[in-house]
């Protein structure tokens, strides 16, 4: 399986603070559930313990937005949500 990455999702990475390497382990490990148009939401709660955006977080949530074509995903957004 390979994971593709959308350039659109990479911008929104690079925005909201989300690395391949996280992208790969929620996809992988990640809880899976339906979203709309037949992609999947690939969600997955991550230490953070760092600032963001001049506030500190304890924690990171990614929610990968993709879609399977074949046997490969195509990412295609990624949502980041910090607690």
């Amino acid at each position: 399986m390979a994971i593709l990455i959308h350039p659109h999702a990479l911008q929104r990475m690079q925005e909201r603070g989300a690395s391949e390497e996280e992208i790969q382990k929620a996809i992988e490990s990640g809880r899976v559930l339906p979203a709309k148009f037949g992609r999947k939401i690939y969600r997955m709660m991550f230490p953070h313990g760092d600032y963001w955006r001049g506030q500190f977080f304890k924690h990171k949530q990614l929610e990968v937005y993709g879609v399977d074509e074949g046997e490969d995903i195509i990412v295609v957004t990624v949502v980041v949500k910090y607690f």
